[in-house]
């Protein structure tokens, strides 16, 4: 889905401190210490700046990091990927296409089934939207996702 997104100013005055660090100076909130590394609601996870939809609880699992980790975005169309050579390595960086927040990193050490990746995402980055909440917030279209959990 692409649609109206971009870098609100009203959501970046609103940010928190630690939000602010972590989408626009490129942060990285403490393993095991944000909101959610164990979430385990059905619903879908967006861009805290721009409301861009990133991310699906049904693509999300336990990787042990200690950050919210997925196999693949929602919508590929709405994350931008951009070597990283910061920290003495290189690694794959992952922002928002549309909010230009920094969300995380993508490794390739997930789950090889569902292809091999591992988003591994600050919680700092996202707002969750519940699965039951999605038609009302706007993000209807992706409903579709939760109806085999409903059952």
């Amino acid at each position: 889905m692409t649609g109206p997104f971009s870098k609100d100013a009203t959501a970046l005055a609103g940010l928190t401190p630690e939000q602010y660090r972590v989408t626009q100076q490129c942060g990285t909130e403490p393993a095991f210490r944000n909101e959610f590394w164990d979430n385990k609601e059905p619903g879908i996870y967006v861009d805290v700046v721009s409301g861009e939809p990133l991310f699906a609880s049904v693509h999300k699992y336990d990787s042990g990091s200690g950050w919210p980790s997925f196999t693949i975005p929602l919508d590929a169309a709405n994350i931008v990927e951009v070597r990283d050579r910061s920290h003495g390595m290189v690694r794959t960086e992952v922002r928002s296409a549309h909010g230009d927040s920094h969300l995380g990193h993508v490794f390739p050490d997930g789950p090889r089934a569902q292809g091999g990746l591992r988003y591994c995402i600050n919680s700092a980055s996202l707002r969750f939207v519940p699965a039951a909440e999605l038609d009302a917030a706007g993000y209807g279209k992706f409903s579709p996702l939760f109806d085999e959990e409903a059952k």
